[in-house]
């Protein structure tokens, strides 16, 4: 809560400004130790910003560093909050590690007062604090916390990158074949129809699509963006996720990428999470919850099912198809040798090199399919365009 206050410092100034509190009395005591007098306090008006800020991956990897780095170096919990509050940018951010302070300040557990804001922190991510906090190592926890983070956000920004140079290319080439159709093509037609003759069928088609465009155009974007909404709404019920999880998996290029990246993230997650302390039931419920695929949630749950019942982790992992055989090997060896957390590293090592390969493939595979797509397009229109006119030629001569 942020309340606006009016103040003296001690040279006699007054001063005037806005701080975040739980509540009055919290404020007026964090003013006291900025040394200021306080004359005048009230809760701020609320102001509604058009956009938002959010608390974004950066701002945690960052934050997860410095405050492992203030922890091992002896840095109380609340002085070094204090300091990274101070330190922040982003004003989402910094309300949320000021509210951290005041929270562990009136008694409650790092893990519980992180537990109240789950936009900034995961459930995985609490469940380590909370790991840390029980075994007193709360700054190897934090060091391994910010590593993980680091890991799965370069992975995050090597899928990103791969993704995005088609998109562009796609969406420009969209824009300029929907140019072409809609503005350039009825200037030929008018010259077209001064020939007096018959127009080559596939300029017929190519005319035809153009005068469809700019009639139902008015009927056709209202249209495509309810069938948007529409999509998006079905996606976002537990049916539709699962379905569209099940096709993104089973795509021919790109289901392959994302493939690998499930893996690399459920066995870097699952290992950091059990090398950290936290019990393998608890570990492997809070894994399925962050996997980001239904289908990857599900093989988890039926191993989470399994352990309850005194099975093994890799036997429902084999019978979800989804994971390749070299991974439920060693997990299944990690599981006889009690060395599950190395084994899973290992592993999620070994799908993070593969990640780098499939990116690396696959731009170096999209380039070239990108030109050959734009020259069917764009040349297919061209000599649609251009084939009356070697009709002409013909008839004049």
């Amino acid at each position: 809560m942020q309340f606006a206050y009016k103040a003296k410092e001690s040279s006699g100034k007054t001063t005037e400004g806005v701080v975040e509190a739980a509540d009055q009395k919290a404020a007026i005591a964090r003013l006291r130790e900025k040394k200021l007098s306080v004359t005048e306090i009230k809760p701020a008006a609320a102001k509604k910003p058009f956009f938002k800020p959010k608390v974004n991956n950066g701002d945690i990897v960052i934050f997860s560093r410095q405050l492992s780095t203030l922890v091992s170096a002896g840095v109380p919990i609340v002085q070094g909050l204090n300091i990274l509050e101070e330190q922040a940018e982003n004003p989402a951010f910094k309300a949320v590690v000021g509210a951290l302070r005041l929270d562990i300040e009136a008694g409650l557990s790092i893990a519980d007062a992180m537990h109240k804001h789950p936009a900034a922190f995961t459930e995985l991510y609490v469940s380590m604090i909370k790991a840390g906090e029980v075994g007193g190592i709360l700054d190897t926890i934090l060091e391994r916390l910010s590593g993980f983070l680091e890991s799965a956000e370069a992975l995050r920004a090597k899928v990103k990158s791969a993704m995005m140079y088609p998109t562009i290319v796609f969406s420009v080439a969209g824009l300029i074949t929907i140019f072409l159709i809609a503005f350039v093509i009825p200037i030929f037609k008018d010259i077209f129809s001064s020939f007096n003759a018959e127009l080559p069928l596939l300029t017929r088609l190519i005319v035809g699509l153009s005068d469809f465009i700019r009639e139902k155009l008015v009927f056709m974007v209202p249209l495509i963006a309810v069938a948007v909404w529409g999509f998006k709404k079905w996606m976002k019920t537990p049916r539709g996720q699962e379905k569209i999880d099940d096709i993104s998996l089973k795509l021919p290029v790109f289901g392959i990428l994302l493939k690998k990246v499930a893996i690399a993230k459920f066995t870097r997650t699952l290992g950091t999470l059990i090398k950290s302390g936290v019990p393998i039931l608890q570990g492997l419920e809070t894994v399925a919850k962050t996997s980001g695929n239904k289908m990857i949630e599900k093989a988890i749950m039926s191993s989470y099912n399994s352990i309850k019942e005194g099975g093994r982790i890799s036997d429902p992992l084999k019978k979800a198809n989804i994971f390749p055989p070299m991974v439920i090997q060693m997990i299944s060896v990690g599981e006889e040798t009690g060395g599950l957390d190395t084994m899973l590293n290992k592993i999620a090592d070994f799908y993070d090199q593969e990640v780098d390969t499939a990116v690396h493939g696959l731009t170096s595979m999209i380039e070239p399919l990108i030109i050959v797509f734009l020259g069917v397009v764009i040349g297919t229109i061209v000599i649609a365009m251009f084939m009356p006119m070697f009709s002409l030629g013909e008839m004049v001569g």
